[in-house]
């Protein structure tokens, strides 16, 4: 039994075995068949939006970007001090620095910074950190506190608070 489903198979698959071109009437014809099929038709072309045009006529309002609008005068508020030495720790971004702790006692307390650049510095009250000329107003055990001069953005400088807190480890 076995030798004949054997023989059944063999002989179903060599039925469907060619040796020489031209013997496998049912490919080529079902090729030509499908090459004289119609191509199917193309979609049509999206429709392109009208968008309406605008013309600028603006030239006779005053220009924003203007010296005449901007106050330059100089005014009375606070100001960098472009000829204070920078010290080191103004190298460093706010952020990029870390208190690690304190020493002493009161209202004699020095804080301990450390930078990128794994260098632990002594700060005291009136010291400057960080690229915004951060002036240090005060140390307590578990922050710095420090008060930055940011540009407004017309000209002047406004004061912003910040702090540097004691870093958990």
């Amino acid at each position: 039994m076995l030798v004949l489903g054997v023989a059944v198979l063999v002989a179903g698959c060599s039925r469907g075995i060619t040796s020489e071109p031209g013997e496998a009437p049912n490919l080529e014809n079902w090729v030509a068949e499908v090459k004289a099929r119609p191509a199917p038709p193309l979609d049509p072309l999206p429709v392109m939006q009208q968008f309406e045009t605008f013309e600028y006529a603006a030239q006779s309002l005053r220009d924003p970007f203007s010296r005449a609008f901007r106050d330059e005068s100089g005014g009375s508020g606070p100001r960098p001090d472009s000829a204070r030495r920078k010290q080191t720790l103004e190298q460093f971004p706010l952020d990029s620095l870390d208190m690690v702790g304190t020493l002493g006692r009161g209202g004699g307390l020095v804080a301990l910074v450390m930078a990128p650049d794994r260098v632990t510095y002594r700060v005291r009250p009136g010291a400057y950190m960080g690229q915004s000329d951060g002036r240090v107003t005060g140390i307590f055990e578990d922050r710095i506190e420090l008060m930055e001069l940011v540009p407004d953005g017309a000209g002047g400088w406004l004061e912003r608070p910040a702090t540097v807190a004691l870093e958990d480890q």
